[in-house]
């Protein structure tokens, strides 16, 4: 059976819908507060703000400890995979970013056993790449981290809005995503019928001429 035009187009477009909301992304800021002897999550995440062009991107980190003036380079990671730049680190940084994926967002770093040194600032920067048709687009984005580490866990208030905001945002995306399933599958349906209406319409039209033909001849012949 013939799918209609009009029907098929809105099923493509719904699929677009559905497809960019399996990637949708919420930049969120990383905590800052680390508790020694414990793993700590360095954030970084930088969405593309066109989600449907084709991009990839290489991460740097950068490490300044607290009281000095220059930034060392600790970690990168490409497609080729993770690299730890200083010996300080070696051993005690994890991957916990964008996986399977060149196109990386989540840049996302996981430090191990944190020590008191590890105070300072972090700075995470993509190196974007973003794939039009008749040129490349590149970017170069800067996240800073300022960390400070503790012997004790104290959560503060900017740790609580933070993670309240992320919630809020996943649970919106989800919310988001739902309604525009629920439109577009509201409208195919609502396609679909009036396509079944105009397939019952032509046929009850194409018997009834044949019944008025088939009514002429036998006119015609009595």
């Amino acid at each position: 059976m013939m799918v209609p035009a009009p029907l098929l187009l809105l099923g493509l477009l719904c699929s677009g819908f559905v497809g960019r909301g399996d990637g949708a992304c919420a930049e969120v800021d990383s905590d800052t507060e680390a508790v020694a002897g414990r793993g700590f999550k360095l954030g970084c995440i930088s969405c593309k703000r066109r989600s449907e062009v084709e991009g990839a991107a290489t991460v740097e980190w950068y490490f300044r400890p607290k009281g000095e003036s220059d930034f060392l380079q600790i970690y990168s990671y490409d497609e080729n995979g993770a690299t730890i730049e200083n010996e300080l680190f070696m051993d005690r940084i994890d991957w916990n970013g964008s996986k399977r994926s060149n196109d990386i967002q989540d840049a996302s770093i996981y430090l191990l056993n944190v020590t008191f040194n590890d105070s300072g600032t972090y700075r995470c920067f993509f190196y974007r790449v973003l794939f039009y048709d008749n040129y490349e687009y590149k970017d170069v984005i800067d996240k800073v981290v300022h960390l400070t580490v503790v012997a004790k866990a104290t959560r503060g208030t900017a740790s609580i809005v933070s993670e309240v905001m992320m919630y809020v945002s996943i649970i919106g995306l989800q919310v988001w995503l739902l309604i525009e399933m629920i439109y577009c599958y509201r409208k195919i349906a609502a396609a679909g019928e009036e396509a079944l209406r105009e397939a019952a319409n032509a046929e009850y039209l194409a018997i009834a001429s044949e019944s008025k033909d088939n009514c002429a001849g036998v006119q015609v012949g009595e």
